[in-house]
C-alpha cells in the first residue's frame, strides 16, 4: 500500500492521492518528476505564476502556460492522467495536441477544462468550447483524477473513472482560425487563468496508444 501526504489549506486536511501512480499502472510514463521543471516550459509571460510544491505543479497568477516539452515526438492517440486540485472559484485547464507559444492562450489542440466553482458555467471535463459540462464530478480542495483519451477521431474524459464527456470528431472537420480544436497531434500544457485561481497538477503520466 502506498503512503499518503497531508495537506493543510487554511483549517482543512486534505488527503493527496497515491505517490508515483505511473509505478502501478501498466504502459504509463511520468512526465513529472514532482522536483524540477525538467521536462517542461513555461511560456514567456508571467513567469511567477508557477510553483512546485509537495510534489505538484501550483498554477496561481497571471495567464501563464507550462508545455510539456521532454519528448520530441509528438502526442497523438493516448492515455493521460493528471491528479488534480482546486481551491474554490479555481479556473484552469488541461491541454492536449498544443504547441508551445511564448504568449496568450494556446491556439493549438484542445483544452479539457478544470473548473468546480469558478462563475464560467463551462466545468471541469468539458471539451473547452466544442463540449461542455455543466456540472462538476470533482470537488475543491479534493483531489482528483483527470483522465483523457484520445483514440482515432475520438475523445473521453473522465473524472476518478466517471466518462464525463465524450467528443467524436466529424469527417472533414477542420481546424479553427483562431483555436484549432481540430484532432491531430502535439503535446500537453497547464494553463494558469487569474491571479484568483489556485490549481494543483501532480502525478502527471502518459501512455501511447500507437
Amino acid at each position: 500500500m502506498k503512503h499518503r501526504l497531508a495537506l493543510i489549506i487554511g483549517s482543512t486536511l486534505i488527503l493527496a492521492g497515491p505517490l508515483a501512480a505511473a509505478d502501478s499502472e501498466p504502459g504509463f510514463v511520468s512526465l513529472f518528476d514532482g522536483k524540477t521543471f525538467t521536462g517542461w516550459k513555461l511560456a514567456n509571460e508571467n513567469t511567477n505564476s508557477y510553483k512546485i510544491v509537495d510534489g505538484a505543479f501550483v498554477a496561481k497568477g497571471e495567464r501563464c502556460h507550462l508545455y510539456y516539452v521532454g519528448d520530441p515526438k509528438p502526442f497523438k492517440n493516448f492515455e493521460l492522467k493528471v491528479d488534480v486540485m482546486t481551491e474554490a472559484n479555481s479556473n484552469g485547464g488541461i491541454y492536449f495536441h498544443t504547441q508551445y507559444q511564448e504568449t496568450g492562450w494556446p491556439k493549438h489542440g484542445f483544452e479539457t477544462q478544470v473548473n468546480n466553482t469558478h462563475g464560467d458555467w463551462k466545468k471541469t471535463g468539458s471539451l473547452y468550447d466544442v463540449v461542455n459540462v455543466k456540472e462538476s464530478a470533482a470537488k475543491d480542495y479534493k483531489w482528483w483524477t483527470q483522465h483523457i483519451i484520445v483514440q482515432g477521431n475520438r475523445v473521453t474524459v473522465k473524472v476518478d473513472g466517471k466518462t464525463v464527456m465524450e467528443y467524436t470528431e466529424p469527417a472533414g472537420k477542420e481546424a479553427g482560425k483562431d483555436f484549432t480544436r481540430k484532432i491531430a497531434e502535439g503535446t500537453f500544457a497547464f494553463q494558469a487563468h487569474d491571479p484568483k485561481s489556485v490549481i494543483r497538477y501532480k502525478n502527471i503520466r502518459v501512455k501511447r496508444l500507437e
